[in-house]
């Protein structure tokens, strides 16, 4: 059988030096299960960290572009520079040919829905109750498929027929409101009362403090934009891909067109930061685990020279003695894998059943995919192989006379 020999011999020295394999395969396994554990723990965190950050935002944001104060008398021939651009207080304004605009953005590749809103300040009014809020119109059954509003409901039921609202929890708390219960919605140019038919909880209580939702055609009324939509939101299939598509959106729209990363710089900033440490971990580990795997390879080479020596001169080649070599590295690398990923998920479901927030709720569930752990174990495997690499040359380059001899 092919490595037939080879792997007999490198068993049975791994099996002679009983203690040695043990530490060196509890090291493999220790540095396997911190790497799958960490891996795990920073993909659990980031993705709660997103899922709450985007689940009240779109993946990319649409609207129409900022007013600006271009004088032409700036410079001869009515030629401009980017200093004669000056900003001016926006007005809410409509994004040109929005209905026609939709179905063309549904269709482009990564899409995975798009939503038109109005969206515009305004005062909630309930009794002497005064809180300022960010009012928005939209429609239900789209925005829904966006952020998953239905699911952020904690008390009635998300309805928005003409005259009823969906508030946010806190605002209902400092307004005094429950399901049923009614509010007037004022801003600069009309006031609307409507019944509230849902409580949210949007992830973040400022929100919660300010959002008022109604029907997208009241919000067209309260904000006086009869038939507008101040953007449209856009969310992807795949949320890694938003600045890309943002890049390309701005070349073919005249628009204002924002992704989520631009929005939430410092949330990404920070993602790569864990990112990059969890890379210079698993660096480190990875190289603890060679230098272990290759010390006690060397360690064996000097106690097993008078064995090489007489495998050598009972015929094995060079090459088998450095393939025995290499095998037990790669043994102990994939028994110490199989043995660090138990361990791995060992410390996943501690996490997930113990470790509480405030709340008495797990703070985030994590979990080891098969292909991460599939990944790591292949490394590991690898490293065990290549951290055998020396100490097989060396043994592979003994001279049996000397060998027997030692």
């Amino acid at each position: 059988m092919w490595l037939g020999f080879e792997l007999r011999v490198a068993l049975r020295f791994l099996r002679e030096g009983r203690m040695q394999t043990l530490l060196i395969l509890v090291g493999v396994a220790a540095g396997v299960a911190v790497i799958a554990y960490i891996s795990a723990l920073i993909n659990g965190l980031q993705s709660n960290t997103l899922a709450k950050t985007l689940g009240a935002q779109a993946h990319i944001s649409l609207r129409a572009p900022d007013d600006v104060v271009t004088p032409a008398a700036a410079h001869p021939k009515g030629t401009t520079t980017v200093s004669d651009v000056q900003p001016r207080a926006q007005r809410l304004r409509s994004v040109a040919n929005w209905q026609a605009l939709m179905p063309l953005l549904e269709q482009w590749p990564g899409v995975a829905g798009v939503s038109p809103m109005v969206s515009g300040s305004g005062l909630a009014l309930r009794g002497e109750a005064v809180q300022s809020i960010a009012l928005m119109g939209i429609e239900l059954e789209r925005y829904d498929r966006m952020i998953g509003l239905r699911g952020k409901v904690v008390s009635g039921t998300a309805r928005l027929a003409p005259g009823e609202a969906i508030i946010g929890r806190e605002l209902a708390q400092d307004l005094g409101l429950r399901v049923g219960d009614r509010l007037t919605v004022q801003t600069s140019s009309l006031s609307e009362a409507v019944r509230v038919t849902a409580l949210v909880d949007l992830g973040v209580k400022d929100l919660n403090r300010r959002t008022v939702i109604v029907p997208l055609r009241a919000a067209q009324n309260l904000l006086a934009l009869p038939g507008g939509a101040t953007g449209l939101d856009l969310t992807l299939h795949d949320v890694w891909v938003a600045q890309a598509l943002t890049d390309t959106l701005r070349r073919q729209f005249p628009y204002k067109i924002e992704s989520w990363q631009e929005n939430n710089a410092q949330l990404v900033s920070a993602l790569n930061a864990q990112s990059i440490s969890t890379r210079i971990i698993r660096g480190v580990v990875l190289a603890v685990v060679v230098l272990g795997i290759a010390s006690v390879l060397v360690v064996s080479v000097v106690q097993k020279g008078r064995e090489i020596g007489i495998l050598r001169a009972m015929g094995a080649t060079r090459g088998q003695i450095l393939r025995v070599f290499l095998l037990q590295g790669a043994v102990l690398g994939a028994i110490g894998s199989v043995l660090g990923l138990a361990l791995a998920v060992a410390l996943i479901w501690v996490f997930t059943h113990f470790v509480r927030g405030s709340d008495g709720l797990p703070l985030f569930i994590i979990s080891l995919p098969p292909r991460t752990g599939l990944q790591v174990a292949l490394i590991a495997t690898v490293c065990g192989v290549l951290a055998a690499v020396a100490p097989a040359r060396r043994a592979a380059a003994l001279d049996p006379a000397q060998a027997i001899r030692l």
